[in-house]
């Protein structure tokens, strides 16, 4: 069974940084990606960033130049670095899975192409 456990949210002012980490286990073959998504309150989800197994990323044009996206396979964490974080920036944060393709298989920022979730971590960016 597949897990993934956010951690790393919390409150910053603006212009500060985190970085959220997402542990995931349980996955049966070696081709997957992780996503990163958002959801502020009374808003939809929307996908903040993505990287797969083989190195492929995806960022949002609304974070390009102050988010970026890692992994440690060694320990199977991918973390999202948030830095020059702005009060628009709130709301939970989760990551998702998936299966890719062996090869070519990519990640972007569609929900419905997840199949896994995490609980969600909560970040807080004051003005």
């Amino acid at each position: 069974e597949v897990q993934l456990v956010e951690s790393g949210g919390g409150l910053v002012q603006a212009g500060g940084s985190l970085r959220l980490s997402c542990v995931a286990s349980g996955f049966s073959f070696d081709d997957y990606a992780i996503g990163w998504f958002r959801q502020a309150p009374g808003k939809e989800r929307e996908g903040v960033s993505c990287i797969t197994t083989d190195g492929k990323t995806y960022l949002a044009n609304s974070v390009e130049g102050r988010f970026t996206i890692s992994s440690d396979d060694a320990q199977n964490t991918v973390f999202l670095h948030l830095n020059s974080l702005r009060p628009e920036d709130t709301g939970v944060y989760y990551c998702a899975g998936k299966y890719i393709a062996a090869g070519w298989g990519t990640c972007g920022p569609a929900t419905y192409e997840y199949d896994w979730w995490g609980q969600g971590t909560q970040v807080t960016v004051s003005s």
